[in-house]
């Protein structure tokens, strides 16, 4: 699915990273969410989209019955960080 995606689609890939991190946070597969939704987040920093950090930040609400994994924590992190907010007020 991802591999269809133009490099100009990075946007549109943010979205679906994030809606298979729900998917496997839904299935009880919290590491592998966890790391679709940092996906997103690499990808939100160089091609700012608001949907997409949504996309990601429903993944987190979905991961709150592991918030003290530390692939969450790192989740948290990156997406709690500078980088973010400093993206978010590029916009």
């Amino acid at each position: 699915m991802l591999d269809g995606l133009t490099g100009d689609d990075d946007k549109q890939r943010t979205v679906i990273l994030g809606d298979l991190g729900a998917v496997e946070a839904a299935a009880g597969q919290p590491e592998a969410a966890a790391e679709y939704a940092l996906r997103a987040l690499e990808l939100l920093e160089v091609h700012w989209y608001a949907t997409g950090l949504e996309r990601v930040r429903e993944v987190r609400r979905a991961l709150g019955p592991w918030e003290y994994e530390q692939y969450v924590r790192d989740l948290d992190d990156r997406l709690y960080g500078w980088g973010a907010v400093v993206s978010a007020l590029a916009c």
